[in-house]
C-alpha cells in the first residue's frame, strides 16, 4: 500500500478536530511552531524542511481508504467523516526560508487556517522540520569544524529509515557538504554522489595490489583506493603504484581512503608517503565515526585531510537527537491564544522576526514582535510562501537554499560557530507583543478564576 501524509498524525489531532466540527468551531486559526531551546554546545539553528512540508501539504487529501480505516476506529461520526473526504488545506503558511539562522523562541512556520486543518497538519509539520532542520544543524557545524576541507555524506546505512536518509542527503548538502553516497538522494534532488569501496572489494581479490588494478581500470578517472584493509601505509604504497601506472595512461589518482587506526599519525603519514612519490595531488580522504567534535580534534592534533566522509553521528545527530520542537495555537476568531504551563509559557498572536546586523554585516540581535509591526530598520524573516493552500513562489533550487546557508553562516558572531558554544544571541520581545501578553493572560486568569455558575 502507497504511504500517503493523510494518515501521519497522532490520534488526538483527529479527536479534536472531531471535537471542533462537533461544536462547529470552522473560524480561522494561527499555529506557530518553534524549537523551545538549544541542545548542548548549539547555539543557532538551520532551517530546513519547508520544501518537504509544503509537497505534503498540497496533497493532503483523505481518500477512501484513509476514510475506511478511520471509519473503522468507532470514533467518528459519519458526518465527520464525510466532511473529511472533502478535505483540502485552504490556509496560508509564513515560515523562515531554508537555509537561513533561527533561534530559539522564535517561529520558524506559522499557519493559519480554519481550525481543523491547522490542528491536522500538527504532527506532520512537526516531524518534517524537526528532522531536517536537526540533520542540517549538526551538518553546518560540521562544516564550521572541517575549516574548508570537502564533507561527503555517508550516513544512509544508519539512518532511521531510508526517508531520513534521503531528508539527510538532502539537509547536509543544503548546509555545505559536497554530496552524498545516497544514489537515491542524487536522484530526487540531483545532488552528486559519491563512492569508492569497501574492504569486502579489496579482500575478494587475491592481493590488495590486484584490486586496487581492477578498480583503477573500470573508473580511470574517479579512483579512491582504501588502503587500510591490512596496512594502511603497506596500502598506501601500492596505491602509488597505481598512481603512476594511471600517469602513465595520461590519468591520475584521485584519492586514498583511510577508514580506522589513529587518522592523525596515519592521515600524516600517508601525506608524507604521497608526497616523497610525487602524489602530493592525490587528496587523503578519511572516514570512521565521525562529527563535528571528532573533526575539529582531528584537525587541531595536526590531521592532514583532504575529505570526509561523515555519517552514522551525523545521520542521527548523535549527541543531540531531537530539538525541543513544539507547535502552539496563539490564536482563535480574531483573539489572542497563549498557554500558561510551568516552563512551557507561549507568546500569543501571529508574529514576525527582525534581524538586525553590525557594521560589518553580522547578526547583533532579533526582535520577537507581532506580524503587524514594522521596522523598516531590520530584515524581517517569516515570508508568505503558501496563500489559499497554493504555493507562492516556485520551488527553490537546492543551490540557491545552499548559498544562502552559506552567506548565513558567515553573518554569525564567531563566538556562536563554535564547536562548543554558549547561546547568548540576544532575542528581545517588542513592547507590543509583551504588552499583549501581559494583557491576555491577565485576561486568561481572571477568566478560569472566576466561579463556575451554580458554584460555590
Amino acid at each position: 500500500m502507497p504511504i500517503t501524509p493523510e494518515l501521519l498524525t497522532d490520534l488526538y489531532e483527529f479527536t479534536m478536530a472531531a471535537g471542533y466540527w462537533r461544536e462547529r468551531m470552522f473560524e480561522e486559526a494561527v499555529f506557530s511552531l518553534f524549537i523551545r531551546d538549544y541542545p548542548p554546545n548549539r547555539a543557532y539553528f538551520v532551517a530546513a524542511g519547508l520544501d518537504s512540508l509544503l509537497d505534503l501539504v498540497e496533497r493532503f487529501r483523505f481518500p477512501d481508504q484513509a476514510i475506511a480505516y478511520l471509519a473503522g476506529l468507532g470514533l467518528f461520526p459519519d458526518e465527520f467523516l464525510n466532511y473529511l473526504k472533502v478535505f483540502k488545506f485552504t490556509g496560508s503558511i509564513r515560515a523562515v526560508p531554508e537555509g537561513r539562522i533561527g533561534f530559539s523562541g522564535e517561529p520558524l512556520l506559522e499557519i493559519r487556517a480554519p481550525i481543523i486543518q491547522g490542528q491536522l497538519l500538527e504532527t506532520l509539520a512537526v516531524n518534517t522540520l524537526h528532522l531536517e532542520t536537526l540533520i542540517a544543524t549538526k551538518a553546518a557545524r560540521c562544516v564550521e569544524a572541517a575549516r574548508g576541507r570537502t564533507l561527503v555524506d555517508f550516513a544512509l546505512r544508519r539512518t532511521h529509515g531510508f526517508d531520513a536518509g534521503l531528508a539527510c542527503a538532502r539537509s547536509s548538502y543544503l548546509a555545505g557538504f559536497q554530496g552524498s553516497s545516497n544514489v537515491l538522494a542524487g536522484q530526487v534532488f540531483g545532488l552528486p554522489v559519491y563512492g569508492t569501496m569497501a574492504h569486502s572489494y579489496v579482500t575478494s581479490f587475491p592481493s590488495e595490489l590486484e584490486a586496487f588494478r581492477a578498480y583503477a581500470r573500470l573508473y580511470p578517472d574517479q579512483t579512491v583506493l582504501l588502503v587500510d584493509t591490512y596496512d594502511t601505509l603497506c596500502g598506501t604504497a601500492k596505491a602509488i603504484v597505481v598512481a603512476r601506472e594511471l600517469a602513465a595512461a595520461g590519468r591520475r589518482l584521485r584519492g586514498v581512503r583511510l577508514d580506522s587506526g589513529d587518522l592523525v599519525e596515519l592521515s600524516k603519514k600517508v601525506r608524507q608517503l604521497l608526497r616523497q612519490n610525487d602524489c602530493g595531488e592525490v587528496a587523503v580522504m578519511v572516514s570512521g565515526n565521525l562529527d563535528e567534535f571528532r573533526l575539529d580534534q582531528l584537525l587541531h592534533d595536526g590531521a592532514e585531510i583532504d575529505v570526509a566522509g561523515v555519517g552514522t553521528r551525523m545521520g542521527v545527530s548523535a549527541d543531540a537527537p531531537y530539538l525541543d520542537m513544539a507547535y502552539k495555537m496563539v490564536e482563535y476568531a480574531g483573539r489572542p491564544i497563549l498557554k500558561l504551563s510551568p516552563g512551557k509559557v507561549s507568546w500569543v498572536g501571529p508574529k514576525q522576526i527582525w534581524r538586525h546586523y553590525d557594521d560589518s554585516g553580522r547578526m547583533r540581535g532579533d526582535t520577537l514582535g507581532l506580524a503587524g509591526e514594522a521596522d523598516f530598520s531590520a530584515d524581517a524573516l517569516l515570508h508568505t510562501v503558501m496563500q489559499d493552500g497554493v504555493r507562492m513562489q516556485p520551488r527553490e533550487s537546492l543551490a540557491v537554499i545552499r548559498e544562502r546557508c552559506r552567506l548565513e553562516r558567515a553573518k554569525l558572531p564567531e563566538s556562536l560557530r563554535a564547536i562548543r558554544a554558549k547561546p547568548h544571541y540576544p532575542v528581545t520581545v517588542s513592547e507590543r507583543l509583551q504588552d499583549l501578553q501581559a494583557r491576555t493572560r491577565n485576561q486568561r486568569l481572571v477568566a478560569e478564576n472566576e466561579p463556575s455558575a451554580g458554584g460555590d
